[in-house]
C-alpha cells in the first residue's frame, strides 16, 4: 500500500520531498535545458483503486511566447526508477486528468508518452507554471501499490510548426537545392505534394512539412545529452557516449565523467559528435522523432516566399561570429557586435557555441539569427541530421515518435526510422544532414543547400548535433 510520508499532509494536492510508494526517499531535483527548469518535483496522493497518482512539478522558461502565427512549448515527460535510479523507464501518463495553473495550457498526445504546455493567451516573456499535475497510470507500467518509486521530470523546448503551404527550394545556386515547388498537400506522392523535377516521391505518410509538427526551440544540448546519459542502463550508455570519438582542439565537447554522473562543463553548448544513431537514440528516449528535411525547409522559412540562397532567418545577410564572451556560461555570446550565425567564414570559434546565443529581449530574426517561427540555429552552429528523400531507407519514414524505451544496446526501436536493421536503428541509412555548421562555409549554412541531404554517415563529427520534432497532438 502507498504510504505518505511521517509528518505531512494527506490533504496536500503536491507533496514535494516525498516517499509515495511505501516508504523510500523521494529526492527532489532540478533539472535545466536552456532557460527551462522543472522543480519542486513530487507525487501526490495515488488513487488505489484507479490505479493513477500524480506527478507534480513547477515549470518555467524565458523568451517564451504565443502570437496569431504559432507559440512555442514545453515538451514535458516522466521517467521512474523502482530500484533506487539506477534503471530508468518511461512513465505511461493517461489522456486526461492532468492540471495546469491559470495562463496554461496542456495537449495530450494520443500515445501519452508526455504532454505539450504552452501559453493560454497571446504574450511574451518569462513564464513561472506552478503546481503542474499529471496524471500517471502507474499500473500500465506494471508499478505495484506497494513498489519503491523515485521520479524524475524532464521538458524540452519546442516551437509549433502550424500547417500551411510553404515553398521547397529557393530559386538559388546552392548545391542540389529542390526545384522551386509550393508543398500544398500532406501526400507526399501527389502533385504539390513534393517538389518535382529530380527525386522520386515518397510514401503517402512520409512527413513533407505541410502538417503541424512542433520542433525543438534549439539543438539538443551538452546538458541535456548528459542527462540523457545518466538516465540509461551502462550499457546503453558507453554505446551512446561518444567521448572516445572526440577531438579536445575542436568542436567545443565538454561531457565528462562516468556513468551515471556524467556532467557537461558546457550545459547550454550545443552537442556535437552526434551520430545519426546517438541522435536517433535520444529521439526515441523523448518520444519525438527524427526531422525530414522537407520539414526542415518549413520550419526554417514557413508560408513565406523564398529568396534565392536564403538562410533560415529570410535573408542573405550574415555576420559570422569572431570570438566567444563568457565562454561555456549561461550567458555566452559571440564577442563581436551583430553576428547572428556561427560559420565557417570564420576561424575565431572552433565549435558551436551555446544555443539562443544571438537572441535578446529586442533582437528581430535577422539579428536573432531566428527562423519564421521563431526556432533558432537551422543555419550554422551544427549541421541538422534529417530524414532524406533521395534514399529508400528514407523513403520509408512514417513519422512515427519514439515511445521512450531503447533496445538492451542502447539503440532506437522505431522500424520505419532510417538506419532501423534487426530491430534497432544501427546505421545512418537514409539520413542526411541540412542547414551546415561552424566550420563550413556561407553557402552551406543556406535554406536550401543539399550537398549533404544524403550523405548518411555513422560517424561522430565535430560539427554534427541533433534536433528532434514530434507531429501535432
Amino acid at each position: 500500500m502507498f504510504k505518505i510520508q511521517e509528518g505531512e499532509n494527506p490533504m496536500k494536492k503536491l507533496l514535494r520531498v516525498l516517499a509515495l510508494f511505501t516508504i523510500s526517499l523521494f529526492l527532489t531535483q532540478t533539472a535545466f535545458g536552456n532557460n527551462v527548469a522543472v522543480s519542486n518535483i513530487g507525487l501526490g496522493v495515488p488513487n488505489t483503486t484507479d490505479k493513477v497518482t500524480m506527478v507534480g512539478f513547477d515549470l518555467t522558461w524565458e523568451n517564451s511566447w504565443r502570437n496569431d502565427v504559432n507559440w512555442d512549448a514545453a515538451w514535458v515527460f516522466v521517467k521512474f526508477s523502482l530500484d533506487d535510479g539506477i534503471t530508468w523507464m518511461h512513465a505511461s501518463l493517461d489522456t486526461m486528468g492532468h492540471t495546469v495553473p491559470p495562463g496554461a495550457t496542456i495537449d495530450t498526445p494520443g500515445d501519452a508518452r508526455g504532454v505539450f504546455i504552452y501559453r493560454e493567451i497571446n504574450g511574451v516573456g518569462i513564464v513561472n507554471f506552478n503546481s503542474i499535475q499529471l496524471c500517471w497510470k502507474y499500473v500500465a507500467d506494471g508499478v505495484t501499490d506497494e513498489a519503491e518509486v523515485r521520479v524524475k521530470v524532464f521538458a524540452i523546448e519546442m516551437v509549433l510548426v502550424p500547417e500551411a503551404a510553404f515553398s521547397a527550394g529557393s530559386g538559388g545556386t546552392a548545391p542540389n537545392e529542390f526545384t522551386l515547388t509550393t508543398i500544398n498537400t500532406d501526400d507526399a506522392t501527389k502533385a504539390g505534394g513534393f517538389p518535382t523535377g529530380q527525386i522520386a516521391a515518397a510514401n503517402p505518410s512520409w512527413p513533407n512539412g505541410f502538417n503541424a509538427f512542433y520542433c525543438m526551440k534549439y539543438e539538443i544540448t551538452q546538458e541535456q545529452y548528459a542527462d540523457f546519459l545518466n538516465t540509461l542502463t551502462s550499457t546503453q550508455a558507453t554505446t551512446r557516449n561518444p567521448e572516445s570519438f572526440v577531438n579536445p582542439s575542436v568542436g567545443r565537447y565538454s561531457i565528462s565523467g562516468s556513468h551515471p554522473n556524467f556532467i557537461a562543463s558546457k550545459p547550454f553548448v550545443a552537442c556535437s559528435y552526434l551520430s545519426w544513431m546517438d541522435g536517433a537514440a535520444y529521439a526515441d528516449w523523448a518520444s519525438l522523432r527524427p526531422m525530414t528535411e522537407l520539414e526542415f525547409e518549413k520550419a526554417c522559412r514557413g508560408n513565406q516566399a523564398p529568396v534565392a540562397n536564403e538562410f533560415a532567418w529570410g535573408s542573405t545577410n550574415i555576420t559570422y561570429a569572431t570570438g566567444i564572451s563568457n565562454n561555456g556560461y549561461e550567458n555566452e555570446v559571440p564577442s563581436n557586435d551583430g553576428a547572428n550565425c556561427v560559420n565557417g567564414d570564420e576561424v575565431g570559434v572552433q565549435g558551436p557555441m551555446r544555443v539562443g546565443c544571438f537572441a535578446t529581449g529586442t533582437s528581430s530574426r535577422e539579428q536573432a539569427g531566428a527562423s519564421f517561427y521563431g526556432i533558432m540555429e537551422l543555419s550554422g552552429n551544427l549541421w541538422e541530421r534529417t530524414v532524406t528523400i533521395e534514399h529508400s531507407a528514407g523513403r520509408s519514414f512514417t513519422g512515427t515518435s519514439g515511445d521512450g524505451i531503447l533496445s538492451a544496446n542502447g539503440n532506437a526501436t522505431n522500424n520505419d526510422w532510417p538506419g532501423f536493421d534487426n530491430g534497432e536503428v544501427t546505421n545512418a541509412s537514409g539520413g542526411g544532414g541540412r542547414g551546415g555548421a561552424w566550420n563550413f562555409w556561407s553557402l552551406a549554412v543556406s535554406v536550401g543547400n543539399r550537398f549533404n541531404a544524403n550523405t548518411f554517415s555513422d560517424s561522430h563529427d565535430e560539427a554534427v548535433g541533433f534536433r528532434c520534432v514530434r507531429s501535432t497532438p
